[in-house]
């Protein structure tokens, strides 16, 4: 079949995909419908290769080529070793390539004898949409079993071998979940614990606060520049990522697991703050829940330790996707369940288990807490459009900044606000990092 090519500039995600991996050999493309799953170990399989998709910032450099703009250097591109999924169309296509949006118009399918034609593709399985909970609990058991040589005992808890949480961080969670607690209470559970009272001393010097004079105590942090909800939240947040390390090989090009919840944390709040719903949503609350909105990471790269490698490169080959579908089709369980069953089952409070359970699908969410699920997800959303956050930039619902209270207008000037205020909330996670 001969090869008409040309380059268009629009996006059709309903068209193939265009991924470029490597291994030893050298180069390679894959060739899917643009909304499926690339599944590399099929892609193995048929090709007799271990690839991996490259970095997106090399994607990145490699199709803004100027050759790249052109259609012979297209043509030059689809000469390059390829494999082509049974699911393509035949005839003419358009396609795309989701790290860069570029994008190309085909007369046909490429045939050379570089061509391998296989099935490596597969339809993204959403999880099962059950109530949290007990539910959820045993998708994890199976999960854990299923991956792991971990025999599920009585408790699962026990069976995750999770160190626990410090006294002074208990009496912390309690204090959360008080709605009568003030700085009175909290002050001598800081206090008692050296290593807590140093990181509040810290935030309280951090150029984002920006406090006039010198932070001379722990009350004076406390009550003068941070303010009880804030420190609160702040200690809960290092606790849980002092329950549970970093995994080592996370997706290459990913925004930082600490400036991801710092960014969120914030512009939940901000947006909470201005809604004018009635109740109003808790902004100190929202704030907590966008602190450990992806608390479940953490906890899938200590349960699935041989296999978090996999998932990584699997994010990589298939950015378009949401990461929980990833997640569900590679470890049959996603951050949000195993993220939200764990902090419900610490007792932290439920409009923050909620948030954190029900962020990619808020629908789900009880009506009195949905609000807190809300804020997550716009602002996770809002986030990826400018980069601040991971996975695949898509549009907010329709209407949402009035379901929730707001105007476009202040969207988007809290948006505004937390990109001017990036260096300043990046040294304010990097002081999560150091206290570990």
């Amino acid at each position: 079949m001969s090869l008409g090519v040309s380059v268009q500039p629009l996006i059709d995600t309903s068209a193939i995909r265009l991924v470029l991996l490597h291994d030893r050999d050298g180069k390679l493309l894959a060739l899917l419908p643009g909304e499926q799953m690339l599944d590399l170990t099929r892609l193995a399989q048929l090709t007799g290769r271990d690839l991996q998709p490259v970095k997106g910032e090399d994607a990145k450099r490699f199709f803004a080529q100027p050759g790249m703009q052109t259609a012979a250097g297209l043509e030059k591109l689809l000469a390059l070793p390829l494999a082509l999924d049974s699911g393509c169309p035949e005839g003419a296509v358009s396609g795309y390539e989701p790290h860069t949006g570029w994008s190309f118009q085909l007369t046909g399918l490429p045939a050379h004898e570089q061509v391998v034609k296989g099935t490596f593709a597969l339809p993204p399985q959403e999880p099962h949409k059950a109530a949290a909970g007990a539910a959820d609990e045993v998708v994890i058991t199976r999960a854990v079993e299923k991956f792991t040589s971990l025999r599920v005992k009585q408790r699962l808890e026990d069976t995750l071998s999770l160190p626990g949480l410090s006294e002074s961080m208990q009496l912390i969670v309690k204090l959360r979940s008080d709605p009568s607690a003030g700085v009175d209470d909290l002050v001598p559970v800081i206090k008692r614990d050296p290593s807590l009272s140093a990181q509040v001393m810290g935030w309280a010097s951090s150029p984002y606060y920006a406090a006039p004079g010198k932070v001379r105590s722990i009350e004076d942090a406390i009550i003068r520049v941070l303010g009880f909800d804030l420190v609160v939240n702040l200690a809960l947040g290092v606790a849980m990522g002092q329950v549970l390390k970093l995994p080592d090989d996370t997706p290459r090009g990913a925004v930082s697991y600490w400036d991801q919840a710092i960014y969120t944390a914030t512009l939940a709040e901000m947006l909470a703050q201005r809604s004018t719903l009635e109740p109003r949503p808790r902004p100190g609350i929202a704030y907590l829940g966008g602190l450990l909105h992806n608390f479940g990471y953490l906890v899938l790269g200590h349960l699935f330790p041989p296999h978090f490698s996999r998932l990584s490169r699997y994010i990589e080959a298939n950015p378009h996707l949401e990461q929980r579908l990833i997640e569900q089709e590679v470890l049959h369980v996603t951050r949000e369940q195993v993220g939200g069953w764990l902090l419900d089952s610490w007792k932290l409070p439920s409009e923050v288990c909620t948030g954190v359970r029900y962020q990619q699908e808020p629908e789900l969410a009880n009506e009195e807490e949905r609000i807190y699920a809300q804020l997550i997800y716009q602002s996770s959303r809002l986030l990826r459009s400018r980069g601040l956050s991971d996975g695949p930039h898509t549009d907010c619902p329709e209407g949402w900044p009035e379901a929730l209270g707001l105007t476009p207008e202040q969207v988007q000037q809290s948006l505004d606000e937390i990109c001017a205020q990036t260096e300043s909330l990046a040294e304010l996670s990097g002081m999560f990092n150091r206290g570990r």
